[in-house]
C-alpha cells in the first residue's frame, strides 16, 4: 500500500503542489493585477480544462501500465509475486487520486491568491479523516484489509474537489473547465511548468529514489522509511509548506508591482520564521526519534525491532528538516519572478548529490544512509538557492541576523539538553504501557517548548519582530 499510494502521491506534489502551483500562481497574480475579473475566471476555467485533459491521460496510463510502474518504482518486488500483485491492484484503484487531488490543488491556488488560506489548509485533514474510518471501520469488510485503504484514497480524492468547489462559487470564480491551449496564460503556466516539474520536487525525487533503492533491501525498509518519512514531514507540512503557500501570492504581487525592497522583506520573514520553527523541530524530532515512534506507532505488527529501526532513518531524516523546509521558501523566491532555469540546474545538482550519497551510505546504513543522503543533498539545494539569491541581490538580510542566530542556537542548544537528559533509555519506551509513552511525551514536548520559549522572551524576543 506505501508503494501504491507514494506514486499518486509523489505525482500530486509534483504535478499539483509542485510545479504547477509555482507555475499557477505567479501567472494568476499577474491576471489579477491588470486583468479583469471576468477574464481571470476565463483563464482558470481555461487551466482547469487543460489540466483535466492532461491528468486525464496520465491516469488512465497508471491504471493501465501499474505493473510496469511498479517495477519502475519498487523493482525489489519483483522477486516478491505477492507484493508485486497487491502493489499492482492496489494502485489502480488509487492512481485517480492523481486526477482529483490535483484539480483540488488548482482550486486550492486560487483561494490562496485571493487570501484564503484556510479552506486549502483544512483540506488534506479530509484525507486523514476518510484513511481512519477506513481502517477502523471498513477494512473488516476486505478479504484482504489493506484494501480499504487504496478506496479510502480514492474517496477522499473526489471528497476533497467537492469541499472547495463552493468556497471558489462564492467568489465566483468556479471554473467551467474548457481545453483551451490557445489562451496565453495557460501556454505561460506549460511553459512554466515544463521545467518546473523537476526544479521544485526535489526533495520528492530523493525521497522517491530511497524507496526505490530500499525495495532491494531487507523486508520492511520501505515501511520503516515510509514512517519515519511521516513524522519528518510534519514540521515541514504544518510550517514549511504553510509558510511557502504563503509568501508566493505575496512575492509574485511585490514582482507584479516591481517592490523589490517589499520582494526581499518577504523573503527574510519567511526565512527568519522558518528558522525559529525548524532549528527546534529538528534537534527535537532527532532527540526523541525513538520516543515518537513508539508511542505513535508501537503495537500489533509494528513492533520493537521496527520501532528501533525506523528511529535510525527518523534521525538522519531530522538532520535534513531544516533544509527541506528553506527549499520550499527559496525555491518561490526564483518562481515567483518566474525564474525556472535557475531552480532546476540547482535541483539536477542536489539529485546527482542525493544518488551518489546513497550508494555510498546504503552499504554501511542500510535504509538509514538512505535518508541521511536524502537530508545532506537536502542542504546542498537551499544552500545553493540561497547562494544565488544572495549574489543577485534578489534577497537582501536585513539587520540582526547574527543576535538572531546566537538566540536561536542557545535557546536550541539548551531545549536539546533537556530532551536528551530526561527522554532517559530506550528500553522504557519500549516496555512501558501506552499511556505511560502518551504522558511522559507529552511532558517532554511541552517541556522542551515552554524552555525554548522562555528563554527567547528572556533574550529579547519578540512576538513584533515577526510581523511582516
Amino acid at each position: 500500500f506505501i508503494i501504491a499510494f507514494r506514486i499518486p502521491n509523489f505525482t500530486r506534489r509534483l504535478f499539483a503542489e509542485g510545479a504547477f502551483s509555482q507555475a499557477f500562481v505567479p501567472v494568476l497574480s499577474q491576471y489579477r493585477q491588470k486583468r479583469s475579473h471576468e477574464e481571470v475566471r476565463q483563464f482558470i476555467s481555461h487551466m482547469s480544462g487543460v489540466l483535466f485533459a492532461a491528468l486525464f491521460c496520465v491516469t488512465i496510463f497508471a491504471v493501465l501500465a501499474s505493473p510496469l510502474i511498479i517495477s519502475i518504482f519498487a523493482p525489489g518486488f519483483l522477486h516478491d509475486g505477492v507484493r508485486f500483485a497487491l502493489a499492482v491492484k492496489m494502485l489502480r484503484i488509487t492512481s485517480p487520486y492523481i486526477l482529483l487531488i490535483s484539480l483540488t490543488a488548482l482550486c486550492g491556488s486560487v483561494l490562496n491568491s485571493y487570501d484564503s488560506f484556510g479552506i486549502p489548509a483544512f483540506t488534506p485533514v479530509l484525507l486523514n479523516i476518510i484513511m481512519i474510518l477506513g481502517a477502523v471501520f471498513v477494512s473488516q469488510y476486505f478479504s484482504v484489509p489493506i484494501y480499504a485503504l487504496a478506496w479510502a484514497v480514492f474517496v477522499a480524492g473526489i471528497v476533497q474537489l467537492l469541499f472547495q468547489l463552493p468556497f471558489l462559487k462564492h467568489k465566483r470564480l468556479l471554473p467551467k473547465p474548457i481545453v483551451s491551449f490557445k489562451d496565453p496564460g495557460v501556454r505561460r503556466v506549460l511553459k512554466l511548468m515544463v521545467p518546473a516539474l523537476f526544479g521544485v520536487s526535489v526533495v520528492q525525487f530523493s525521497i522517491l529514489l530511497d524507496a526505490i533503492f530500499a525495495s532491494f533491501l531487507q523486508t520492511g525498509s520501505v515501511s520503516w522509511l515510509y514512517y519515519s518519512e511521516r513524522l519528518m514531514n510534519f514540521p515541514l507540512g504544518v510550517f514549511g509548506v504553510a509558510i511557502a503557500t504563503v509568501i508566493l501570492p505575496k512575492l509574485s504581487k511585490h514582482h507584479a508591482d516591481n517592490d523589490s525592497q517589499s520582494y526581499s522583506k518577504t523573503l527574510d520573514w519567511a526565512l527568519r520564521l522558518l528558522l525559529l520553527i525548524g532549528l527546534p523541530s529538528a534537534v527535537g524530532i532527532l532527540i526523541l526519534a525513538g520516543p515518537l515512534l513508539s508511542t505513535l506507532f508501537q503495537g500489533g505488527e509494528f513492533g520493537s525491532f521496527a520501532v528501533l529501526m525506523s528511529r535510525k532513518s527518523l534521525m538522519a531524516f531530522a538532520i535534513g528538516i531544516q533544509a527541506f523546509m528553506m527549499i520550499k521558501v527559496l525555491v518561490s523566491g526564483f518562481y515567483a519572478q518566474q525564474d525556472i532555469r535557475t531552480p532546476v540546474k540547482i535541483a539536477v545538482v542536489a539529485v546527482i548529490t542525493n544518488m551518489i550519497l546513497n550508494a555510498v551510505f546504503i552499504f554501511p546504513l542500510a535504509h538509514a544512509g538512505l535518508a541521511l543522503a536524502t537530508s545532506l543533498a537536502a542542504f546542498v539545494n537551499a544552500g545553493f538557492l540561497l547562494f544565488v539569491l544572495l549574489r543577485r541581490k534578489i534577497y537582501l538580510p536585513r539587520p540582526g541576523w547574527w543576535l538572531y542566530f546566537v538566540r536561536l542556537g542557545a535557546a536550541t542548544g539548551l531545549m536539546g539538553v533537556f530532551l536528551f537528559y530526561l527522554s532517559g533509555s530506550m528500553n522504557a519506551w519500549l516496555t512501558h504501557a501506552w499511556v505511560w509513552r502518551v504522558t511522559h511525551l507529552a511532558l517532554l514536548v511541552i517541556g522542551g517548548m515552554m524552555l525554548y520559549i522562555i528563554f527567547l522572551f528572556i533574550s529579547g524576543l519578540r512576538i513584533k519582530h515577526f510581523r511582516g
